[in-house]
């Protein structure tokens, strides 16, 4: 008898709508989709928001903007039909019900009238004995005819499965090799809330499988979910996935990853400027290794992704490689690119000297703060000094600025010619002659190189500045 073939690779992202994304989830999109991609596959995108009490649907509209901003954009999922539909599992009630009857009827679940009072004495009397706190299957004995009275009659209850006796559940995960887990540890778990909304191991087991995912990836907290999910697909007969649980990301103390230890969710890093190539480029290689340690798009993300340089050590942020990304993302950034960034930052820049002006400051930027900076310091009537700038300029002589305005008439535009003249003039040179000379100009000691920059500054606006180091030197 000939093998099945293997169902074309499907990965999927399933994020509960009760927050915004985070380093932590939105590397497991990334991975997920990385890995699809290299193989041809197909990336899906599911909304998990059967938690009514927290979910919101501007939660929903913001992580597909953050998705689609990133270039994480879905195969199959919301505005995507792919046949395996609704992708908001508070659609699906109606698909969930037929299931459950089945388990039912199956002897696989069972109701469990137990109130939350019930459970908290359970839980305390199995901890002071000694015992790992689990169900302990008080409703799992009562009579069918009993258990269905009780439930005509309206009285609260959950719907547990049925965990078997005595079973190994194990299975081979993608990063970790093969896991195990004795049944007789799990405990009968809830697949139905009281108020009837399914659990999360129940709706995300079936609707993997519903959906014809092939790989789930997720972090290593959620592998202790898997033997249950594996038990609930196993009676109902549905394919299972592959299952893959990467390695956490932590902070340098090795604490889960946090506020913190600098790491801000992605709504805060785009309003601080930083680009989808960064963030991609930081976290594919945060728990994964590249043989290419070179700026990289999305193709070439996921032509360069393997799943055996997956490592299984905790994955240890760091704010200043996250930087280094973003600088080589600034600098790769096309023309028309790099403008949208900056915004609204450039508005103190004439619209004939933009072009110029980013070009000149490119390398010196790593947000449009930064821009918005060297907007101030080259185009301000009064540009702000740095507290290092105002030290050089004390230190300088005050003839200093006024051998740069005796030598502007002859070098308004030409800053090398002008620094010379004015070195010459002082018997000044090298640092004691270019630092005060920045500082008075611009406000800042370092910055992009001056020949740039100098002839897109006011000639009167540069005398101006002079004057004021001039009178500042002297105070």
């Amino acid at each position: 008898m000939r093998a099945m073939p293997a169902p074309p690779t499907k990965t999927r992202f399933a994020p509960s709508p009760t927050g915004n994304l985070h380093l932590g989830n939105l590397r497991t999109a990334l991975f997920s989709a990385l890995h699809t991609w290299s193989v041809g596959g197909r990336f899906l995108l599911r909304i998990e928001d059967t938690d009514a009490e927290r979910s919101r649907s501007a939660f929903t509209e913001a992580l597909q903007d953050d998705l689609r901003w990133l270039g994480l954009d879905w195969q199959e999922g919301p505005g995507a039909d792919g046949g395996h539909g609704p992708y908001l599992q508070s659609e699906r009630g109606s698909i969930y019900e037929g299931f459950y009857t089945r388990l039912l009827d199956e002897g696989h679940a069972y109701p469990c009238f137990c109130t939350q009072e019930q459970l908290a004495a359970q839980r305390a009397a199995q901890r002071a004995s000694g015992r790992p706190p689990r169900y302990a299957g008080t409703c799992a004995h009562l009579g069918h005819a009993e258990a269905e009275a009780r439930v005509r009659a309206g009285e609260a209850h959950t719907l547990r499965f049925r965990v078997p006796e005595g079973r190994t559940l194990d299975f081979e995960d993608l990063v970790r090799g093969r896991q195990a887990f004795a049944s007789d540890d799990i405990g009968d778990f809830v697949i139905r809330r009281a108020d009837g909304t399914p659990a999360f191991f129940f709706c995300n087991a079936v609707d993997d499988a519903l959906m014809e995912v092939t790989h789930v990836w997720r972090g290593e907290d959620h592998i202790s979910n898997t033997p249950r999910q594996l038990l609930i697909m196993r009676a109902l007969g549905l394919r299972e996935p592959s299952y893959g649980h990467l390695a956490l990301i932590v902070g340098a103390d090795g604490a889960p990853l946090s506020k913190r230890h600098g790491a801000l969710g992605l709504g805060e890093l785009r309003r601080r400027g930083y680009l989808p190539a960064a963030l991609n480029n930081y976290l594919a290689r945060l728990g994964h290794s590249y043989a290419d340690d070179g700026l990289l798009d999305m193709v070439g993300l996921a032509a360069g992704f393997d799943t055996a340089r997956l490592g299984r050590a905790a994955a240890r942020f760091d704010m200043d490689q996250l930087n280094h990304w973003q600088r080589l993302a600034v600098a790769a950034a096309d023309d028309a690119v790099f403008l949208e960034w900056a915004g609204a930052a450039v508005a103190p820049v004439p619209p004939a000297s933009r072009d110029v002006f980013l070009a000149a400051i490119r390398d010196n930027v790593l947000f449009p703060d930064d821009v918005a900076l060297w907007a101030e310091a080259l185009f301000a009537a009064s540009p702000p000094r740095s507290a290092e700038a105002e030290t050089a300029m004390r230190a300088a002589p005050a003839s200093l600025f006024e051998a740069g305005l005796e030598a502007l008439d002859q070098h308004p535009q030409d800053f090398r010619a002008w620094a010379k003249a004015v070195g010459a003039a002082t018997g000044l040179k090298g640092r004691d002659l270019f630092m005060p000379l920045r500082a008075a100009l611009t406000g800042q000691v370092h910055g992009p190189e001056m020949t740039r920059v100098f002839p897109l500054m006011d000639e009167a606006g540069v005398r101006e500045r002079l004057l004021s180091a001039a009178r500042f030197a002297t105070e």
